[in-house]
């Protein structure tokens, strides 16, 4: 299981919640909810544009992504 608190941080920073994010990053509120809760996982097509979206650096995608309980 990964920690997806600084990603959920990171979201709300950028988009102002998690339901604009769904919009502009074209996902289901669903999706988005089993992905936080390590009920999902994404795909390298999805998490390359979340990474865009997010404006998160090379050096920044492990805590936001990798980074385990």
């Amino acid at each position: 299981m990964y920690d997806t608190s600084r990603l959920r941080g990171r979201i709300v920073e950028r988009f102002g919640s998690l339901k604009e994010f769904e919009k502009i990053a074209k996902c289901s509120h669903s999706f988005l909810s089993q992905y936080m809760n390590g009920k999902k996982t994404l795909n390298q097509t999805t998490m390359d544009r979340w990474i865009d979206l997010l404006e998160i650096s090379d050096l920044e995608i492990r805590p936001f992504f990798f980074l385990r309980v």
